[in-house]
């Protein structure tokens, strides 16, 4: 396990940074979470060896003195040989863990608040609640309020340029807020997240009212860290990245309690290395959690009223659970990609796959709506693509993400495909699962990208006619294959056009996807009872579209003459009526079920065939 730390290059010298990163490096083992805490000229290193029944905590520091450096402390050959054989010892694992059983925090001015700011994907949303279930756990309260927070917590994101200038921004005005605050000292400003693991030196240096960075395997660690930030401008600091870290024992606290909508990580990280992409290098390297932990998680929420689970993870549907035994059917009759795709590393055999797992968070309530984001087109085996199409409750809706319609740039990419391999795919899965919604991803101005290349981006656009998609123009980042080994040689104002050019056939497309839903009757989640038109709820059909219908009374099923309230979290038949940009209209009929629409649908158009007759 390689060990990632930091250094400021004012404190240290050569010898001392040599030893200090020695020490992280060859003396942590796989189970090791490790920290940095800086404060002037010193920096304390705290190692938590973690075994199934371990759980020791030792630390060590290193000072800088004038002309004399003191290596005492440094481990030699025989230490990193004895700390090879772990100890294990048996505790009581329902006791408090060491680090927190003395704990002394600061007094704070309004009783351990905390107030979080949620940046980029659905996945940080989910990191956000995962970090509140942990701070809750140890004595803090949630604020809307920020004028009445203790800490703030900013859940970063880092996949583009635009995503980080917006978090630098804020950071500006939370330090003036915090100049500003009656307690000095206060409040406590955290960077959670991808930019965290990414810029955790800049923003120690640049910004100095930040006093937490923690990375996206690290929330664990929080309330320790939140100790060691005093008052005195002690910056602390955990961004290492684990190899088995998912968080599986840990049940999120949902932010929005009244949504009957719910997020649910089956796995993290990502080993694609797409050579534009930021991803392994701030969410490290895949792991998946255990069927068993989702199946649970997924019955606590159904047993909570909640309508709707997104299965989340870097790339979602290249889930494997290796603590199962067993092998996935998908390997053993058809492999585990889908058809003329490739990766970069090696074929991964062994435990339960994402159709496996699809199969049996299905099953546990038929009338919960199961979505999944982001996948990678390459783990679409037939099998993923027959479940979705068999289960009425798995959403007819798929996401996509092509980055480009060129075979010369996805090969720049490493995406592992072709423009005709991506076309494929599209068709295979269209024809198995008819009325499927396809959404996708396209970068712009990517390094070394023609004009014909572009073209070929805008007639993948016409070929697919997506229903939405998410455009951006490339911007390069750090530590990629791309930044190391390509020129971003497309200039700026090249980039912007042809983003337009791509938007504009996007627009010009949409009218005609969507016009051919209009008068068809489709099943509707009511997700709010209120919205910026009075008396109209707002809900989502199963292609992941927003409806917006008026509220009135209807009919409790489709052949009964009663009539009930439409609330959230009911299912709604709604007759679409008009397609404006990015929704749609509709007229609600009757209240259905997952299980039944089709039956109902069948009925109605009987009824209505006699009515004509």
């Amino acid at each position: 396990m390689k060990t990632f730390s930091i250094f400021r290059n004012h404190a240290f010298g050569k010898i001392q940074q040599r030893a200090f990163s020695t020490l992280l490096r060859d003396n942590i083992d796989r189970k090791t979470s490790a920290s940095c805490c800086i404060h002037g000229n010193h920096v304390t290193q705290t190692e938590c060896n973690i075994s199934s029944n371990n759980l020791q905590f030792w630390s060590r520091a290193f000072s800088s003195g004038t002309k004399k450096v003191d290596l005492s402390h440094v481990p030699d050959i025989k230490d990193f040989i004895k700390s090879s054989q772990p100890r294990i010892d048996h505790v009581n694992l329902d006791e408090v863990p060491p680090y927190l059983e003395n704990a002394v925090y600061a007094p704070p001015p309004n009783g351990k608040t905390v107030y979080f700011e949620m940046y980029g994907c659905q996945m940080n949303v989910n990191d956000g609640e995962y970090a509140w279930a942990i701070l809750k756990e140890a004595g803090y309260m949630k604020t809307t309020d920020i004028n009445m927070a203790d800490v703030i917590m900013l859940v970063t994101c880092s996949i583009r340029e635009k995503a980080e200038d917006k978090i630098w921004n804020r950071l500006k005005q939370l330090k003036s807020h915090k100049q500003n605050y009656h307690t000095p000292g206060y409040p406590k400003i955290g960077i959670l997240g991808c930019m965290a693991e990414r810029l955790k030196k800049k923003i120690v240096e640049k910004e100095k009212a930040v006093d937490i960075v923690a990375g996206p395997d690290a929330y664990r660690d929080l309330p320790r860290l939140l100790e060691r930030a005093t008052t005195d401008s002690t910056t602390a600091i955990n961004t290492m990245l684990s190899v088995d870290e998912t968080y599986a024992d840990i049940m999120p606290v949902r932010f929005d309690q009244e949504s009957k909508t719910a997020f649910v990580s089956i796995m993290r990280g990502c080993d694609n290395m797409c050579s534009y992409c930021i991803v392994p290098f701030t969410r490290g390297r895949e792991r998946s959690r255990p069927v068993t932990s989702i199946l649970e998680e997924i019955r606590i929420l159904s047993e909570q009223g909640i309508k709707q689970v997104n299965l989340l993870g870097q790339n979602v549907n290249s889930y494997r659970d290796l603590s199962e035994t067993q092998h996935s059917a998908v390997e053993v009759n058809t492999g585990n990609m889908s058809r003329g795709f490739k990766t970069i590393y090696k074929p991964k055999h062994g435990g339960l796959r994402f159709a496996d797992l699809l199969d049996k968070v299905s099953q546990v309530d038929p009338e919960m709506r199961i979505r999944f984001i982001s996948p990678h087109p390459k783990d679409f085996p037939d099998e993923v693509l027959q479940i979705i199409s068999e289960r009425e409750n798995i959403c007819k809706q798929i996401h996509l993400p092509a980055q480009s319609g060129s075979s010369n740039v996805l090969k720049l990419m490493r995406r592992g495909h072709t423009r005709e391999d991506y076309l494929n795919l599209v068709e295979r899965i269209r024809t198995l699962i008819p009325g499927v919604v396809l959404s996708t991803d396209i970068i712009s101005g990517f390094c070394g990208e023609t004009d014909s290349d572009h073209e070929d981006t805008l007639s993948l656009m016409n070929l697919v006619k997506y229903e939405y998609a998410f455009l951006f123009k490339y911007s390069m980042r750090q530590k990629t294959h791309a930044y190391h080994k390509m020129n971003d040689d497309v200039p700026e104002e090249i980039k912007s056009q042809r983003l337009q050019e791509v938007i504009q056939v996007y627009q010009d497309v949409l009218p005609t996807v969507h016009q051919k839903t209009v008068g068809k009757t489709l099943l509707v989640l009511i997700e709010k009872d209120k919205t910026k038109v009075p008396n109209t709820v707002q809900g989502r059909t199963d292609g992941n579209v927003k409806v917006f219908i008026p509220n009135y009374d209807v009919a409790s099923s489709v052949t009964s003459q009663n009539t009930r309230t439409v609330c959230t979290g009911d299912y709604i038949a709604v007759e679409v009526t008009s397609y404006k940009p990015n929704s749609y209209r509709g007229i609600p009929l009757y209240h259905s079920s997952v299980r039944s629409f089709r039956v109902d649908e069948q009925k109605q158009r009987s009824e209505k065939l006699k009515s004509a007759v």
